[in-house]
């Protein structure tokens, strides 16, 4: 119980910061300085997007690359088929 209240309000504290990251742009009362704001929050979400995308781009490629093969496999074996025989 006394590990309790310290380690939640470590939490408490920590988790503050990034929430108020998010919100503080809307209570900025300049037009310009709040689209900057919101200008600036978007480049750092895309940036934390971007990695994962150019991974998912990356496995794509993989997937289409793999089933490529597949089917070379398979034109292959068709082409041994005797037919009309």
């Amino acid at each position: 119980m006394k590990l309790a209240l310290p380690a939640l309000l470590a939490l408490a504290i920590s988790a503050t910061p990034a929430a108020a990251v998010e919100q503080n742009c809307r209570f900025i009362q300049a037009k310009p300085d709040r689209e900057a704001c919101y200008k600036r929050q978007e480049d750092e979400l895309a940036a934390k997007r971007k990695p994962a995308a150019a991974a998912d781009e990356s496995k794509r490629l993989d997937t289409l690359r793999q089933l490529r093969q597949d089917d070379d496999a398979v034109y292959r074996s068709i082409n041994n088929i005797c037919r009309g025989c």
